[in-house]
């Protein structure tokens, strides 16, 4: 059915949509099954079953783990009440002292909590998510390398076998079913190992930058562990990245930047608060945000004298009320 408008000679249709219109919807759904046409039809069908077992995997009887790392649980339920708490990772509501990390992985938690309520679920689920989007990250980054040199089966190939490895390690089962910050620091350090992947196809300053922001968070979960994969990274763009040298140093440069930035903004905030505005810093000898980054949770790890250790021999146990259990 067809009408003129009054004022013109437009043709109006009104009526049900017309076939086009409604294959619209099924085209979309058909593109994102089919994935990009390069790749093989089974690649992206794959992709989708690898990231639903993922998610069946981490998710399934998660209420097993109960409240998990109780010392952690508090946190995040302090989290819940208090944005002091929150914004600084305290142990308790009072603030009186954080938890032994800085507090980025208690905030996904704890925004879930918010939103949902605080229970072991809304806390865990996050952790289970970061685990899927883990495997999808992985799954891509190895595809993209691999479809550069030997094509795009070959790629998506080994992009699912990488992941469903990465799926079924039995540690990353037990982490994203549980609420270390590895959970979020394993994530992070997957997607900036990515974006280093992507600068390194066409020199791209941007992903460069993204990945030293990725980093930098990456530190506010779990401090210097982040910085383990910087050697391997900088030297592999440094060495094989496009472009001349000098400007592949400053571009390391700049994202070394970027880490600054986005690490630093929350070391600053914990470092100017005075003493007396702030929880005291667990895992610490002195009150310092520093001396628990280098002492107990840098070189301590390396060399076994992790004092301040929570529950652990000669560390705050009567703070932590021994709930994290003994170094080992």
């Amino acid at each position: 059915m067809s009408t003129l408008s009054p004022t013109s000679d437009v043709v109006y249709e009104i009526g049900p949509p017309s076939d086009s219109t409604a294959a619209g919807g099924t085209g979309r759904f058909t593109r994102f099954w089919r994935g990009p046409e390069s790749d093989p039809r089974w690649a992206r069908p794959g992709l989708l079953g690898l990231l639903v077992a993922a998610a069946v995997l981490y998710l399934w009887d998660l209420s097993a783990s109960g409240w998990a790392n109780s010392f952690y649980a508090a946190a995040v339920q302090a989290g819940t009440k208090s944005w002091k708490a929150m914004l600084f990772g305290s142990l308790d509501a009072g603030n009186s002292i954080t938890v032994d990390k800085p507090p980025a992985s208690l905030w996904i938690m704890e925004i879930s909590g918010r939103i949902f309520g605080f229970s072991s679920w809304s806390m865990l689920v996050p952790q289970a998510l970061m685990g899927v989007a883990t495997c999808g990250v992985v799954y891509t980054a190895v595809k993209r390398v691999l479809t550069r040199t030997r094509g795009a089966a070959t790629g998506a190939a080994f992009g699912l076998l990488a992941a469903a490895a990465l799926m079924v390690t039995p540690v990353a089962v037990l982490m994203f079913k549980f609420n270390n910050p590895d959970a979020l620091l394993v994530l992070l350090m997957t997607l900036s190992v990515y974006s280093v992947v992507r600068a390194q196809e066409n020199g791209s300053t941007r992903w460069l930058l993204l990945a030293g922001t990725l980093i930098g968070f990456a530190f506010l979960t779990k401090t210097l562990q982040a910085f383990l994969i910087l050697p391997a990274l900088t030297a592999v763009y440094l060495a094989v990245g496009p472009g001349k040298f000098l400007r592949r140093l400053w571009q390391i440069g700049a994202a070394g930047l970027a880490i600054v930035v986005s690490a630093g903004w929350w070391v600053a905030i914990m470092q100017l608060t005075p003493a007396g505005s702030r929880p005291y810093v667990g895992g610490s000898q002195d009150n310092s945000f520093w001396n628990l980054t280098f002492g107990y949770n840098g070189f301590g790890r390396l060399t076994g004298n992790e004092t301040g250790s929570v529950g652990g021999p000669g560390g705050g146990g009567a703070a932590a009320g021994g709930a994290a259990g003994g170094a080992g």
